[in-house]
Formats: C-alpha cells, sequence, structure tokens
C-alpha cells in the first residue's frame, strides 16, 4: 500500500459532489492499461472512496450508489480512473514530466531511424526536435500515445523512418544463458548446432540493433553476428 505522503488525489465529480481516492502515481499507467494486473491493496493508500480525503469526510452509502451504482471499492475506482481527474502537486507534476520526457525520447531513439543515413538519431537530437516541435508532455498519458503525437509535430523538423532489422546471431551453448534473457522475446528463428552452439535470428526495431550487438558483445565474447536486414 502507498504512503499518504507518496499518495495523490484522483477525483470523480457527480451531483455537485466530488469523490476522492488517494492512489499510487507510479501505478496510473499499469491500472489504466491493465486494472487486473495492479492490486488495489497496492495502489491505494487506503480502502475507501472520501468526499474529502484530506479532511477525512466520508460518503454515505447512498452518494455511492447514486454516483458509481454501487459502494463496491472496485467499481468506485474504475469509474474514477476512467472519467476523473488526477490531482498533482507542482513538484510531482514536474517530476513525472521529467520523466515522461525521458521516455518518449528514448522510445523514438530506439525504435526510429535517419533515412538518410540508415543510423539512429542521437538521444540529444531527438530532444531538440522534440522540444522545437512545442509538444506538451502529457504526465499521464501512454507513451505510445505520446510517441505518436510527439512524432506528427516532429516529422518536418527531423527526419525519422521507423523499420525493424533482422540480426542472426552465433552464441556459444556455454554461453547461452548470459544473453537468452536479451534475446529470448525478439527471436523469430533459433537452432542448436552440431558443435553445441545456439544460432537465432532476432527482429528488432531498426535504432536499437547497435546497442543491442553491443550488449550481447558485453555477455557473450565468443559470440558471431551478422545483419541481416538493416531495416532500411
Amino acid at each position: 500500500m502507498v504512503s499518504l505522503d507518496d499518495a495523490v488525489l484522483a477525483r470523480y465529480e457527480h451531483g455537485g459532489k466530488r469523490f476522492e481516492i488517494l492512489i499510487d502515481p507510479q501505478l496510473v499507467d499499469s491500472y489504466r492499461n491493465d486494472p487486473d494486473s495492479v492490486e488495489l491493496d497496492t495502489f491505494l493508500a487506503t480502502d475507501e472512496v472520501w468526499l474529502d480525503a484530506r479532511g477525512g469526510e466520508r460518503p454515505t452509502s447512498d452518494q455511492l450508489l447514486s454516483a458509481f451504482g454501487s459502494a463496491n471499492i472496485d467499481e468506485c475506482v474504475s469509474k474514477i480512473m476512467d472519467k476523473g481527474t488526477i490531482q498533482l502537486t507542482t513538484v510531482q507534476r514536474k517530476e513525472r514530466v521529467v520523466s515522461m520526457k525521458a521516455a518518449i525520447i528514448h522510445k523514438i531513439a530506439s525504435t526510429a531511424i535517419d533515412p538518410r543515413s540508415k543510423m539512429p538519431h542521437p538521444p540529444s537530437r531527438i530532444e531538440t526536435a522534440l522540444e522545437e516541435s512545442r509538444y506538451s508532455v502529457d504526465p499521464f498519458l501512454s507513451i505510445d500515445r505520446q510517441v505518436t503525437d510527439a512524432i506528427k509535430l516532429m516529422r518536418p523538423l527531423i527526419p525519422l523512418k521507423f523499420a525493424t532489422a533482422r540480426l542472426a546471431f552465433r552464441i556459444p551453448g556455454v554461453e547461452y544463458g548470459s544473453v537468452q534473457t536479451l534475446l529470448r522475446e525478439l527471436v523469430i528463428k533459433e537452432e542448436w548446432l552440431a558443435n553445441g552452439d545456439w544460432a537465432c535470428v532476432v527482429e528488432v526495431p531498426a535504432g536499437s540493433k547497435i546497442d543491442l550487438m553491443g550488449d550481447i558483445a558485453k555477455r557473450s565474447k565468443g559470440s558471431d553476428v551478422k545483419i541481416i536486414d538493416e531495416g532500411s
């Protein structure tokens, strides 16, 4: 359960009343993407709906039924998170915007390439284009949605192309365990060779292929890699 000091307010107004819950701001995205993946005991600072959370004023059962059609905490939280707003302090909002901005820049830098050089743009170039586009980062809108929106504004400022690259790795069998966590979800084809090596073909965003190759080289000194498709 998130502490009261770290929690933020989520509010929903109905019938002239304001209903509030205290939530963990770090779990907002997870809850909105998949409510069933988040335990309410972890998400909420208190397992109650309030009229005034800071003042300790509780709604009546009739008021909950009128606003939510139920007094069940799960249903009330679901509606507040779907229809309500999240209240952040100035400091909290600033911290979350900085974090979301960094995530947007990383997402674009790791999935897009410059179609002229066929190489990823440096994150600093992505950040400059994002700022010049005057894109306003939303502290709670999903990363994928914001990446899509930001790219529309950035395209006149910086050449971007989203493509996938295919890489073929050959890993000594004794080093399989050290690299499989990096490659397993990317594998589209694999086989064990007669000499005990593990061979695989993976598909990754073209902008992240260099980083992946570097990470594998650090973990497996005896590995070989071949770029099958650069994602051009």
